[in-house]
This record gives structure tokens, C-alpha cells and sequence, in this order.
């Protein structure tokens, strides 16, 4: 008899996948199954295992992938074959989630299951638009009412009576569609038509709109701005709080759509500072980290550490190769005991020492001749140099230290393959102009990004390009590109400054 399995009923959050709780990822983790609904941000499955089933079950207005008695059987079927799932639900599954009519046939059928709570866009969606759903001086009371009614009752179980009147502060989920009778049940039942009101669309995502208008004039107003599903509708004097309170909105890059063209286990970083400044990020990989075609050169200088006066990294990924590397053979930082270290960038010194290694030398500028010309008043003719890189860079720095009597191997620990995932996202996106800048961190990203367009590559014609350096930039007007950013520090967070700058000018 197979062992039972088990459903977590997970409340995914409102949008912004920051907002999945940390039992929330666990339990993620752990599936072997997970079942997801439409509302539930895409990178959030990124926290289940690779192997995991991954089954979608969208419901969005009028277009069902799955009716909801299926998802029930579905869910049941899965964890009586001994399978672990997790069915992953947008807000909180008990918010109008439909959880508990999932769980009662789970119970039904002697399966186990847990709920693991979820934020619900009802208070979250307000407060990314800075409307709070109470405020000591002016609401002691909300209400979260579905905007849309179980088609199957004969009679609406909202009191319109009471809520028009006895509740400050309503939020209707799932309401744009029955806005206009919405209004006018509130309206029929007493509420003044001059009462400040809000529709939020995409809440918490980086397309987030709000519209602020007012109760007798809502309707009307989504129907000009030609406001679709899905929005929260806010009706109570609240509403009159976002001119002091908006946040979200009002950061520097809200709005704006950027392109990373980082390698994917790089490009996160990126991703993260400029959506923590508001903007929307598509990440179209240009290139992908790979193991060197030949470990040969570089598993013979792991054997021969001792002989190198100095290591020299040039980035990160070079540190996080080298490392694997040295790991695979039984050993561990202690084996460059005897060297001293270089690095170019404070992204690789940082990375080093996650490693257990405080570089000796970081140069204050971040390019190859600037490290040759604070590296050689430390060295002695004839001085070994390990120079650990990717299989094709620049030979500023090897060819530098040679001409000064130093011997010097250049190991690759890794190359750049080209990989442009989400190629046909990215043409669509610049062919409706939706694209504010494409990002460059690196020359490699530049030629590979546009030998994957070819004859597209027209499109970044009018796109403001941004590099990291004037090396990145230099490839750029190689190409024909001119860059109208480049960043003075070298860094992701230097990029992302030149890139508020830039934007904040251009405003």
C-alpha cells in the first residue's frame, strides 16, 4: 500500500514574490508536486526543487484552465499516490482562495493536509499604494468583500446595508468587472457619492497602477483609463492618505523596464537592486558560465600553489570556479597559504573572502592597468604569477607583468558560452517600445547579445544602452552602439546609481 502524501495549501502572497513567508519556501521546497494559480509571481516556483512537477491551474476572469472541482480531485488524486504537494494560491488560500473547499475534500478522503498562511492583497495592495486600511484618526474599521459572487446562489449574501453605512474602509477583491453594480448598491444603501475611492491594478508587482477617483465616479473613470483585472477596488476616505503615504510609486525607477543581460547565476544581483529602486526587470541572458573546455592548465597549477608568489582574480565567477575546483580535490583555502592575493573589483575581493581570503591588493580602480601599475612595485623579477580568468579576456594585464621579467600563467577556470534565453520575450518587448534601457555588465555580454539579434539588433537603436565600465562601453561603440550610461564605479550597485542618474536627468 503506497504511503499517503500530504498537501500544503500555500498563500503565495499578493505579487511581489519577497512576500512568500519563509514556512512558506519550506514547504515549497520540499514538494514533489506543485500546483500554482495565475496570480502567483513566476520566480516564486523558483524555490521548488528542479525535479518537482510543476502543474498549472490558472483561473483568470471568464477563462478557467481548471474548474475548480477538478483542482480538488486533482489535489486529492496527487496525495493518494504518496506525493507531497504543494498547491500554491495568490494572497491567503482562506481570502477568498477557495482553500477550505479544497482542504474539506482532502478531508474527506483521509489525506493530510496544513495551510500555511499567505499576506493577502486586501491590506497589501493598499499599502503598496499607500493607502492604509485604517488610520487611527480617520477609519476604525475595514471590510474585505469579494467582488464577485458565487454564480450558483440565488440571492447576494453581502449585507449593502450595513457596509454602505457601518464600515469606514471597503476593499472589493476580484471587482472591476461588477464595478458599476458595486457602486450602486452602495450608493442605493447611503454612502455618499463624493466618498474618496482607489482601483490598484497589478499591486505590488512593478506594473502597479493606481487610479484615484471617487465613488460616484468610478466606474466612468476605469472605463476612460481602460482598467483591466486584476484591481483591488478601495472605497473610504483613506483613500486621501496616498498623496502623503505613496512609496512604491514614487521610487526612482518605478515604471521603467530594464533588460539584464548577466549570465543567469549572475544576474539576480542585478535584478535585485534595480527592482528594489521600482523598476520592472526582464532577464535575457547573454551568456552563460561554463566549465573551461581543457581543466588540465588549471588543475596542474592547483598542484603547484607553492611555486606562485601572487594569485591574481579578476572577477567573481573566476573566484567561485577556481574555488570549486580546489574543492574537488580535497582542498580548501589553506592550500594558497604561501601566496598573496589580487583581485580587480571589490565584487571579487568580497567573494574571495566568503572564501576565507582577504585579498592583499584591490586596486581603487577597477581595470586591468590599474592593477598592473599597483601590482608591480610589489613584485621581484622573475616573481610566478598565477593569472586565474575566463578562457578569452583582454592580455593588458599577462602581457604588462611579462614585459616587467615576470613569469606568468594564464589559467582559464571558465568561458563564456552565448545562451540568449527569453530571445523572442525581449524582440517583442523592444518592437512595442517597451523597454527603457538594456544593462551590459560585461564585453562579452555585448557581442553575444547582439550576435544572438543579428539582423534585430536594429532595435537597440534607440534604447539607452548601460555598461558597468569603459571597457564594456569601448565593445559597445566597436559595434556601432554608443552607450548613455556608464557607470564611474565599476560595480553593480556604481551601474545602478549612474542608471537613477541618468533617469532622474532625462526627467
Amino acid at each position: 500500500m503506497a504511503a499517503k502524501g500530504k498537501v500544503y495549501l500555500i498563500g503565495a502572497g499578493p505579487g511581489d514574490p519577497g512576500l512568500l513567508t519563509l514556512k512558506g519556501r519550506d514547504c515549497l521546497a520540499r514538494a514533489d508536486v506543485v500546483v500554482y494559480d495565475r496570480l502567483a509571481d513566476p520566480r516564486i516556483l523558483g524555490w521548488a526543487r528542479d525535479d518537482a512537477v510543476r502543474i498549472y491551474v490558472g483561473k483568470a476572469s471568464c477563462h478557467h484552465t481548471m474548474k475548480q472541482e477538478d483542482i480538488c480531485r486533482l489535489l486529492a488524486d496527487l496525495a493518494g499516490k504518496g506525493k507531497i504537494v504543494a498547491r500554491l494560491k495568490g494572497g491567503d488560500s482562506f481570502v477568498f482562495g477557495r482553500g477550505g473547499e479544497e482542504a474539506l475534500l482532502l478531508k474527506e478522503k483521509g489525506l493530510p493536509f496544513e495551510f500555511v498562511p499567505g499576506i493577502t492583497s486586501a491590506i497589501a495592495v493598499p499599502e503598496y499604494a499607500g493607502i492604509p486600511v485604517t488610520h487611527r484618526k480617520v477609519a476604525a474599521s475595514f471590510a474585505v468583500i469579494t467582488g464577485h459572487e458565487d454564480p450558483t446562489r440565488t440571492h447576494s449574501g453581502i449585507n449593502w446595508a450595513g457596509l454602505a453605512t457601518g464600515v469606514d474602509t471597503l476593499i472589493f477583491l476580484m471587482g472591476v468587472e461588477n464595478l458599476r453594480h458595486i457602486a450602486e448598491r452602495l450608493l442605493e444603501n447611503g454612502r455618499p457619492v463624493d466618498t474618496p475611492a482607489a482601483l490598484v491594478r497589478w499591486g505590488t508587482h512593478p506594473e502597479q497602477r493606481t487610479l484615484v477617483t471617487t465613488l460616484g465616479r468610478a466606474y466612468d473613470d476605469v472605463q476612460k483609463a481602460q482598467l483591466k483585472p486584476p484591481a483591488i477596488f478601495i472605497v473610504g476616505d483613506v483613500v486621501n492618505l496616498r498623496e502623503q503615504l505613496s512609496w512604491f510609486e514614487t521610487k526612482p525607477l518605478f515604471g521603467k523596464t530594464f533588460v539584464v543581460t548577466r549570465a543567469r547565476a549572475q544576474a539576480s544581483a542585478l535584478t535585485a537592486r534595480l527592482e528594489a529602486e521600482g523598476a520592472k526587470v526582464l532577464e535575457v541572458p547573454a551568456i552563460r558560465i561554463a566549465d573551461p573546455e581543457d581543466f588540465g592548465p588549471l588543475d596542474m597549477a592547483l598542484s603547484h600553489l607553492r611555486d606562485y608568489a601572487w594569485i591574481v582574480f579578476t572577477s567573481a565567477n573566476g573566484v567561485d570556479r577556481f574555488f570549486e575546483r580546489l574543492r574537488s580535490r580535497g582542498l580548501d583555502a589553506r592550500a594558497l597559504a604561501s601566496c598573496r592575493v589580487a583581485a580587480i573589483g571589490s565584487a571579487t575581493a568580497e567573494t574571495l573572502d566568503a572564501f576565507g581570503i582577504r585579498a592583499d591588493l584591490v586596486p581603487p580602480s577597477f581595470k586591468a592597468e590599474n592593477l598592473t601599475e599597483a601590482l608591480l612595485p610589489r613584485l621581484r623579477r622573475g616573481d610566478k604569477i598565477l593569472l586565474a580568468r575566463a578562457a578569452v579576456a583582454r592580455n593588458v594585464l599577462p602581457d604588462a607583468l611579462r614585459a616587467a621579467g615576470m613569469i606568468v600563467d594564464v589559467v582559464p577556470v571558465y568561458r563564456t558560452v552565448a545562451d540568449c534565453e527569453n530571445k523572442e520575450e525581449l524582440l517583442q518587448a523592444l518592437r512595442d517600445k517597451a523597454v527603457d534601457a538594456v544593462t551590459f555588465t560585461s564585453s562579452s555580454t555585448v557581442t553575444n547579445l547582439l550576435d544572438s539579434l543579428g539582423d534585430d539588433k536594429d532595435l537597440l537603436a534607440d534604447i539607452p544602452l548601460a555598461v558597468i565600465g569603459p571597457v564594456t562601453a569601448k565593445t559597445c561603440v566597436a559595434a556601432g552602439l554608443q552607450p548613455a550610461v556608464t557607470a564611474d564605479t565599476y560595480t553593480i550597485d556604481g551601474l545602478v546609481t549612474a542608471i537613477q542618474a541618468y533617469f532622474a536627468t532625462s526627467r
